[in-house]
């Protein structure tokens, strides 16, 4: 104990700054992107926008792809220009970002917002890990990362329960306490001290060159490589947690189970996490995996430190696979809490891991190049998670593709959804038609469209990116 109170004694302001900002910036990004699948595609008469699934994958995907490939250039930049006024750009750029998503409707206007929160987050992020870094040394390093990652699960739990309760009076107060929340970090820049760093001389234009060249060097190493595209396979895996399990819940399972049970034990409670009808919304259930890693990560990296890397990555990915899969399998939802753990228990092993295999791969003299191309993975993995949450799901799970396709079959024709026909208003036309109500409207559809059956292409992907990975293992790693 005395030995770590000595350690933390070590840390200078500026630390401890950085983190409250990474703590505030996750509370934002988490607090929208917890509850953006269903913004866009929930009815308009509920105050969201009412886009298809394939639109909401086409946005998520891409624009979160470009999100984690531009910090590649930006932190040429934050070297260049310093890193107070790299932070005060970004924060300006997202607090801007977060307002206008409240202010856009149409698609394309909601996508180049989407686009400009995106160039923000990508400024931020390579200043806000290397103001860790360099606030660090050899002794203070491995504490140092474990208080920021700690710090990052604490963000992204707190901004979705603010969310959820939030959206449940107007859509737009989502958004303005994610601006809010950023306008709290330039603040925050008052107290901040620039770390000593190495200002470059060399042109900007030039220097972008040399990391193009860099990443050039990088992408030739193959076997560096083909470990980055089959880690893309877990990362577009675990995703389905924000792109499609919250529109899953919404559209198959009637969370009104969980808060009644809830309610029998501790009325206050319920109200507290429920809604003012009676029901849980699906980002508070998809938030335990944000709680559990708070609670469980100490514990399950001092378990896993003792394996070698890719035997971890190994089981994690299993096990987030086997988790991931009984999330969709079952329109159940007292199953989300064993899921929701033990794909957060695979994450948990898998992630952190991940970072550490590339810094002992990487050759000696080129860890920092190798460690900056590891946002490749989990950009891939983003622009893959959109196809899937996209349109796969929209032709495989999604509720009004389903039924749509259901009244098409007995010659059955409703109005085109639009602004003044919502889908609210089609839901309740089709199970009139169909001599329904809407509980038995969404079991007859589960029953005889077997949308749950997406739990086999997202564990399929898992079981598959395994299999590389131990083959990748056996041919190339042990082979010598």
């Amino acid at each position: 104990m005395t030995n770590l109170k000595s350690v933390i004694r070590q840390f200078p302001r500026t630390f401890w700054i950085a983190n409250v900002m990474e703590l505030f910036e996750r509370w934002a990004w988490y607090g929208m992107f917890m509850v953006l699948a269903l913004y866009l595609t929930l009815p308009v008469d509920q105050g969201a926008l009412g886009f298809s699934q394939s639109q909401k994958g086409q946005m998520m995907g891409t624009v979160t792809f470009m999100l984690y490939l531009l910090p590649i250039f930006t932190g040429a930049l934050a070297d260049r220009l310093g890193y107070r006024k790299v932070l005060a750009l970004a924060y300006l750029i997202l607090a801007s970002g977060y307002f206008l998503m409240s202010r856009f409707e149409s698609y394309w206007s909601v996508y180049m917002v989407f686009v400009l929160i995106a160039v923000g987050g990508s400024l931020f992020k390579p200043v806000i890990s290397a103001t860790i870094a360099r606030t660090t040394n050899d002794r203070t390093s491995g504490l140092g990362f474990g208080i920021f990652y700690m710090i990052v699960n604490i963000g992204a739990f707190i901004g979705p329960l603010f969310a959820s309760k939030l959206r449940g009076y107007d859509w737009d107060y989502v958004f303005y306490v994610s601006t809010f929340i950023i306008g709290l970090n330039l603040l925050m820049l008052f107290f901040y001290k620039e770390p000593a760093t190495m200002r470059k001389s060399e042109p900007l234009f030039a220097e972008i060159k040399t990391i193009l060249s860099n990443v050039f060097h990088v992408v030739v190493d193959l076997k560096f490589t083909l470990f980055l595209v089959i880690i893309a396979g877990f990362w577009s895996m675990y995703l389905q947690l924000f792109y499609s399990l919250p529109v899953f819940i919404e559209q198959w399972m009637d969370t009104s189970l969980i808060y009644n049970w809830i309610s029998d034990f501790c009325p206050t409670l319920a109200q507290a996490v429920g809604t003012s009808d009676g029901f849980i919304n699906p980002e508070m259930l998809t938030n335990m995996d944000a709680f559990f890693i708070v609670m469980f990560q100490v514990m399950v990296s001092g378990f896993v430190m003792r394996f070698k890397p890719l035997n971890t990555m190994m089981s994690g990915i299993l096990i987030a696979s086997l988790g991931i899969g009984l999330m969709f399998a079952f329109n159940n939802p007292f199953y989300l809490f064993a899921s929701i753990l033990i794909f957060g228990l695979g994450e948990m092993t898998t992630s952190p891991k991940v970072s550490e295999y590339i810094g002992r791969i990487a050759p000696e003299g080129k860890v920092a190049l190798y460690m900056g191309c590891s946002y490749i993975p989990l950009a891939l993995g983003n622009l893959a998670a959109g196809f899937l949450s996209g349109s796969l799901y929209q032709s495989m799970s999604d509720k009004m593709s389903l039924l749509q396709l259901e009244l098409d079959s007995r010659g059955l024709q409703l109005p085109q959804v639009t602004a003044d026909f919502t889908q609210t208003m089609y839901y309740d036309e089709a199970a009139t038609a169909l001599h329904l109500n809407q509980q038995q409207l969404s079991q007859y559809l589960w029953d005889t469209y077997l949308p749950g059956n997406i739990w086999i292409v997202f564990t399929g992907i898992g079981v598959v990116t395994f299999a590389a990975l131990f083959l990748y293992d056996r041919l190339i790693v042990q082979k010598k």
